[in-house]
């Protein structure tokens, strides 16, 4: 299967469906609540008039959905959720829902009394871990010949086709966004700066920036995950001739892989940055939202994100204030542009107590009806493929459609951790941006943990 392919068609085409991006917080929704029920919708009287066989079965009992709360928001939910409702009224639907809901739910999970469909987005659940542990159903031979409510086949929908793990599928993303790096086209127009192509534009005209008393860089060093995504991992690909298969071999714990110079080469990138002062020292323990301010502020000129960022800040960007988004900058001048995509993914519990109607509702969400009312909800791009006009797409979305849709583009699809592997990594990070470490010992770290998780 031609993974590029699939990510760069389908998520150029999903890209122009959003209004704005997608972040990571929003106001507190309430959490373990019964949905409202509404009247039958377009949208839920057409699901239930759809020939299918989830359709054809009677759901009854009940059937409970948690769903982390961010940038997002809920809005989607609530609909999506009374929609489905209307659509099977002999079923009590319980949400479990808000900006820590996975934190709350924790407990339940570990106690094997879980709610029967997840939305795994946020803190505290990484879907490898939690297959690891065997907390979600594998859904393999189901999702192969898995149809929506109106009767098409899910994976045929799909942009970006399920994470395998061991060779098995156990939740498929619904969510498509991507990292990358965000500045200020208003700002570099009027200072008279260029848009960097590779890395030794991007150091170049960093230094133009730090002559102008502006940082040229800022990152969120209390999640640096930020900087992992939107920097060092595109750097690897870069340093391993495009080819993203060494995520993938890394994510799975091989020895072998972490041994690999080009994550090393990657490293150094981040090296540079830090040696040259590019790196704003406030990064070493700013949160995401702290950053971002300095960002729009134009304290700083860079800041890797994903494309949440525009949504999430909405009501602080300034009037004049033009996103522009790279997906990366650290390929060598005449390499490719890698694009490191990440997704939200929808999952069913292994110890659900109401199978059927977890999947029933996986073949709700999974309709061009609902992935096009995420967009317009939420203001993100969904995973499901879609043909809409772009005309009112903000200026950071067509970029993003632009750099994803172009053969000179690698487009990594989305790849996980070990949540220990990760916070290893992130740590290690956050100490190689302010010295305190080299590459050589940020692998070290993190092949300690990779190796702990062998045994």
């Amino acid at each position: 299967m031609n993974m590029k392919k699939w990510s760069t068609m389908g998520l150029a085409a999903s890209m122009v469906l959003v209004a704005a991006g997608c972040g990571k917080t929003a106001a507190p929704a309430e959490t373990t609540k019964p949905a409202a029920t509404t009247a039958p919708t377009a949208a839920a009287t057409t699901a239930s008039a759809a020939p299918t066989a989830a359709a054809a079965k009677k759901l009854t009992g009940d059937f409970e959905i948690q769903y982390f709360v961010g940038g997002y928001g809920d809005k989607w939910w609530k609909k999506v959720i009374a929609d489905f409702q209307a659509a099977n009224p002999d079923l009590k639907i319980k949400e479990s829902a808000g900006p820590k809901i996975n934190e709350q739910m924790k407990p339940r999970w570990i106690a094997g009394t879980p709610p029967d469909f997840v939305y795994i987005d946020g803190p505290e659940l990484f879907d490898r871990q939690m297959v690891t542990d065997g907390q979600l159903e594998d859904l393999t031979e189901w999702i192969k010949d898995a149809k929506n409510v109106d009767g098409d086949k899910i994976m045929d929908l799909l942009a970006q086709k399920p994470q395998e793990f061991d060779g098995k599928i156990y939740n498929v993303p619904f969510v498509m966004s991507s990292w990358g790096i965000f500045y200020d086209k208003a700002l570099f127009k009027e200072k008279a700066w260029a848009e960097p192509k590779d890395f030794e534009e991007f150091l170049a005209v960093s230094e133009k920036i730090k002559g102008a008393g502006i940082n040229p860089f800022i990152h969120t060093g209390k999640y640096p995950y930020y900087i992992n995504g939107a920097v060092l991992f595109p750097a690897i690909v870069s340093a391993n001739n495009n080819d993203y298969k060494l995520l993938q071999d890394m994510s799975t714990n091989n020895l072998e892989a972490w041994k690999n110079p080009a994550i090393i080469k990657g490293l150094n990138k981040i090296v540079q940055l830090r040696d040259k002062g590019f790196i704003d020292k406030a990064s070493v323990q700013i949160n995401h939202t702290d950053s971002q301010s300095l960002f729009l502020q134009h304290k700083d000129a860079f800041i890797p994100n994903g494309l949440w960022l525009p949504n999430e800040m909405a009501k602080d960007v300034p009037a004049s204030f033009d996103f522009g988004f790279i997906p990366s900058i650290t390929q060598d001048k005449g390499g490719k542009v890698v694009a490191n995509t990440s997704t939200a993914t929808f999952a069913i519990a292994k110890k659900a107590k109401n199978k059927d109607a977890a999947k029933a509702f996986m073949q709700f969400v999974f309709s061009k009806t609902q992935a096009s009312q995420w967009a317009e909800l939420s203001g993100a791009p969904s995973n499901v493929k879609g043909d809409i006009s772009s005309s009112k797409a903000p200026n950071f979305v067509k970029d993003a459609a632009k750099f994803l849709s172009s053969p000179d583009t690698v487009v990594v699809p989305t790849v996980s951790f070990a949540a220990d592997v990760d916070k290893a990594m992130q740590d290690a990070s956050v100490a190689l941006t302010i010295g305190t470490i080299t590459p050589e010992e940020w692998v070290k770290r993190v092949t300690d943990v990779v190796a702990k998780q062998k045994k």
